[in-house]
């Protein structure tokens, strides 16, 4: 399936160039087709780094900072294991997104209710820092294309990029709903339209495939988070009192559904990969 929404074109196409990667060269891809069901699960993810990361900072004990440690923790081992893949695996790639999704929200949560440091000052941070992971992946690669994360040093490029968008949207979406104060709902509206944009500029305007597939990529953590808020949040802060626990469980249980279904039909593989893995 080609994908429905900006990253679906070659990087290194729109800048005309591609140069031989550094590294190790992988058979195959190492992360999966910009797809209808990527963007699915990656906004469900983005709700359970939310949820999540509310429920463990209340149930385990451990404090914010405990929290973060042992999530941290739990994300190496995991990368660890999708470093030693050759192949995309869509259990281990989303767990790994999961967990990310969960440590950028406790990195800007640690940021501003443990060192007090302002929304906006972490905002242009993590801004400032995902600027710095593209133009190192850039001048070491001379492409940022998601379809050829097929080296290691790529591959650390790439997920480095996930972490920093993950706590750059965390940042700033609180900061637009500390500042204009939407409610939930509203909010969530608000990042739709974002990336509703977004959208158009690339399939109408020409927007570059790149930077269109990054930045609906960072607004779907504040969309995402938005959703969280909404269901988890009592009655009476405008949400409907799910409460985080059968949040994350519904969440959790349709993303465990969507990844089994994709690790079965092969659905988010480009068909090269697909024709190759069979006659293997």
């Amino acid at each position: 399936m080609t994908a429905d929404i900006p990253g679906a074109v070659e990087a290194h196409e729109a800048s005309g160039t591609a140069s031989a990667p550094t590294g190790k060269r992988l058979r195959w891809n190492k992360v999966p087709e910009v797809t209808a069901y990527f963007w699915v699960i990656k906004i469900l993810c983005t709700t359970v780094g939310e949820t999540a990361a509310d429920l463990l900072n209340a149930k385990l004990g451990l404090g914010l900072t405990g929290v973060s440690l042992l999530m941290s923790v739990l994300l190496v081992a995991v990368l660890v294991a999708q470093f030693r893949t050759r192949a995309y695996r869509p259990g281990i790639y989303w767990l790994a997104v999961a967990l990310i999704s969960v440590v950028g929200t406790l990195i800007s949560d640690n940021l501003t209710d443990n060192l007090g440091v302002p929304l906006e000052t972490s905002t242009v941070a993590f801004g400032v820092a995902l600027v710095v992971v593209f133009v190192a992946w850039y001048r070491s690669e001379r492409t940022l294309s998601i379809h050829h994360v097929d080296t290691t040093r790529r591959e650390s490029f790439y997920w480095l990029a996930v972490l920093f968008t993950f706590a750059l949207g965390t940042a700033a979406g609180d900061l637009v709903a500390e500042r204009m104060d939407l409610g939930y709902w509203l909010s969530a509206g608000l990042f739709a339209l974002g990336i509703a944009a977004v959208a158009v500029a690339h399939f109408s305007l020409g927007l570059d495939a790149v930077w269109s597939f990054w930045i609906a990529y960072i607004l779907t953590r504040p969309l995402g988070a938005s959703i969280g808020d909404y269901l988890s949040q009592p009655t009476s802060d405008g949400g409907l009192g799910l409460g985080t626990v059968i949040t994350s469980v519904l969440f959790l249980t349709v993303i465990l559904g969507l990844v089994v279904f994709l690790t079965v039909t092969r659905r988010d593989v480009s068909e090269p990969e697909r024709l190759t893995a069979r006659a293997s």
